[in-house]
């Protein structure tokens, strides 16, 4: 089985990882998006909180949205904080929305976020990746492989 790497967008500060979904899931393509926020969201990223672990995006009407992604109001947002688990909208273009929408439409797949981060220029992103869930039998054999590589490296670090 090859191992596909991902292109390497410009991270400079990682904010929430799916580390769960490289288990679920195997990935196919990823995009960059960005994401509509207010300005409590922001700010509440910008201490560090913020959760993707149980989100997903779906398209509706050539948009797509980030559901249930939990973004905890601002402590001195005061009045104008808002809901943590509001649907968000990410901004692509619309040639990218028309490739996940085909292989989400024809061949079954999800869109699963995978990190959420700033760019270089502050700027908050999310990284989508289209992927296809795994079968058990191919969760056992990424673990396999997993403890494969463990343990190659430890004996060539035993072993000079």
């Amino acid at each position: 089985m090859a191992v596909f790497r991902p292109p390497q967008f410009k991270k400079a500060k990682i904010l929430a990882e799916n580390r769960r979904a490289r288990y679920e899931y195997a990935f196919e393509d990823f995009y960059e998006a960005g994401i509509a926020l207010t300005g409590t969201e922001v700010k509440s990223l910008r201490f560090g909180q913020g959760s993707i672990a149980e989100s997903y995006a779906e398209i509706k009407n050539g948009q797509v949205t980030l559901v249930n992604a939990n973004i905890p109001e601002f402590s001195h947002g005061n009045r104008f904080n808002h809901e943590p688990k509001r649907p968000r909208k990410l901004l692509l273009r619309e040639r990218e929305i028309g490739k996940m929408q085909t292989a989400v439409s024809r061949e079954g797949m999800t869109l699963i976020p995978v990190s959420l981060y700033f760019n270089d220029k502050g700027r908050a992103k999310v990284e989508l990746a289209v992927a296809r869930g795994k079968k058990t039998h191919d969760k056992r054999a990424t673990i396999k492989e997993r403890d494969w590589q463990r343990d190659k490296a430890r004996l060539l670090r035993e072993k000079g």
